[in-house]
């Protein structure tokens, strides 16, 4: 009987032991809960995109709460959410520029060469390894294959003849599209400035007259006609200044390839064709 109770007695005893100890380590290393971070969990959007910096909204929570990370760096939300964060701090966040990804080409099926008929994955990553980097004459231009499609949450880009476009009403400037473009085609610039530099071409001017019809030919007439120094070539390509930028449309109307645009005078065009 004895030989039964001693091994018994021994494994309960152990496994008293081993509770207590777990018991006492649970405590030493417990790791307590901020109810700030629970309470910014509840007013960010929890899409984990990233944009802001962090892996995951809890992570960007913790930032916040723990380490001091600004309050309106989510692009999701926008300044309703910084506004919501500031409510749970209790302090006044003022939210930042709202920011959108664009796509610096305007060189689609019509208006770029090609040097030759791709057959092969639908993914922008996978046709800039072939000769050319792709088959786009323009060897910095959008290759329409998508990948900057497949990697939107937001469902805000969509190729239209063979080119990336941004829906910025849907975009949350997450960044996951400028991470994936093969060829650094997409940046993020402020919604509110609808001037923009529709090409990415650090070609000269020759190399790109005979690759594409609307390419950046580097001739500066934009930086001459600029009075705000706003713009200015670099590489062979006109670089927008948004901060000196007033929108004064001298360097659209000078540009002779029409590679600067204005997209409020898109957007009129298009309210007025759907008015």
């Amino acid at each position: 009987m004895n030989e039964i109770l001693i091994p018994v007695m021994i494994l309960g005893g152990l496994g008293l032991l081993f509770a207590i100890l777990l018991g006492i380590a649970s405590n030493i290393f417990e790791v307590k809960s901020e109810p700030k971070v629970e309470e910014l969990l509840l007013v960010l959007p929890g899409v984990n995109c990233g944009g802001c910096g962090f892996a995951s909204c809890e992570a960007y929570a913790k930032g916040v709460v723990l380490e001091g990370a600004a309050p309106n760096l989510c692009t999701v939300g926008g300044a309703s959410v910084a506004k919501d964060i500031g409510d749970v701090l209790g302090i006044k966040v003022s939210s930042k520029e709202k920011m959108v990804a664009y796509v610096k080409c305007n060189g689609d099926c019509d208006k770029a060469k090609e040097q030759y008929e791709y057959h092969g994955i639908v993914d922008c990553v996978s046709a800039t390894a072939l000769p050319g980097v792709g088959s786009k004459a323009c060897a910095y231009g959008c290759l329409g294959l998508g990948t900057c499609v497949y990697v939107c949450d937001f469902d805000a880009i969509e190729i239209i003849n063979g080119i990336a476009i941004i829906n910025e009403e849907k975009c949350t400037n997450c960044g996951a599209c400028i991470e994936a473009c093969p060829k650094d085609l997409i940046e993020a610039v402020p919604v509110a400035k609808r001037v923009r530099v529709a090409c990415n071409s650090e070609d000269m001017a020759r190399d790109v007259m005979q690759s594409c019809e609307v390419g950046c030919i580097a001739c500066r007439k934009c930086e001459r006609a600029c009075e705000f120094d706003a713009i200015h070539v670099n590489n062979n390509i006109a670089l927008i200044d948004y901060e000196k930028c007033t929108e004064c449309n001298a360097c659209v109307i000078e540009c002779p390839k029409d590679t600067i645009e204005n997209l409020l005078l898109q957007d009129k065009i298009k309210n007025a064709l759907t008015a």
